[in-house]
């Protein structure tokens, strides 16, 4: 028998309509499902069944979704998108601090879905880049510099991978924002800043003499290593 590769989605909603209208259109575009439709349960199901991606509801029985969230990113870097009504500005911010990926809102489009399935997908699974001692693996989420290893959060990851994807290139604080957030309206100026200053201290307790991330007065920031 062939081995199937479809990759496995793991559904935790406890919308028993909504759920099988998900997987019904995720069947449909390739991928293997399997539905959870309470936070107690969801755990062990990540462990039995290592997902290569999870759509997380945030109001569940049992336990809420970023309770979840946040016992998930303690041991796994998975894909990780939140399915909630709830639109509250906190609600959106905390879900994506706590390692979310991506964040829908209901109603939503399952056509939509999918389609953030896929891109969340494509962007976890980049292979490994190395630049000026820098090395970002991300499909395992990890990266080292000087081969030490940076303790990034999934955001910080993301906001380094980006920057470094095209060193010498200036990206403004909005740029930035619209990649690193599926959603540019839950964050601001401030929020991005407070990043950048986050993973320039966690650089430089690496390497203090070599400033990797620069920032242009007005404009924004770019990832340019020192010239040999």
């Amino acid at each position: 028998m062939e081995k199937t590769t479809a990759k496995t989605v793991l559904i935790v909603e406890d919308e028993t309509k909504l759920a099988r209208l998900l997987a019904d259109y995720l069947h449909q575009a390739g991928f293997a499902t399997v539905w959870v439709d309470n936070g107690l349960d969801a755990l062990p199901r990540v462990h039995e069944h290592s997902p290569d991606l999870i759509l997380l509801d945030l109001m569940l029985p049992g336990k809420d979704g970023l309770s979840l969230c946040r016992e998930i990113r303690a041991f796994s870097t998975v894909p990780l998108i939140m399915l909630t009504a709830r639109v509250e500005e906190i609600d959106r911010l905390l879900g994506l601090e706590l390692g979310a990926d991506d964040y829908i809102c209901k109603p939503f489009s399952p056509r939509e879905v999918v389609a953030r399935v896929k891109a969340v997908l494509r962007r976890s699974e980049g292979e490994a880049a190395v630049i000026s001692g820098l090395q970002l693996d991300s499909a395992r989420q990890r990266a080292t510099l000087d081969g030490q290893p940076l303790d990034l959060t999934t955001v910080e990851f993301r906001l380094l991978a980006l920057l470094a994807s095209h060193p010498g290139r200036l990206y403004s604080r909005q740029q930035l924002m619209e990649n690193i957030y599926p959603d540019e309206r839950i964050v601001c100026d401030r929020t991005v800043d407070s990043h950048i200053k986050k993973l320039r201290r966690k650089l430089a307790a690496i390497a203090p003499q070599r400033e990797l991330i620069h920032s242009i007065y007005g404009a924004g920031y770019k990832f340019e290593p020192p010239a040999d």
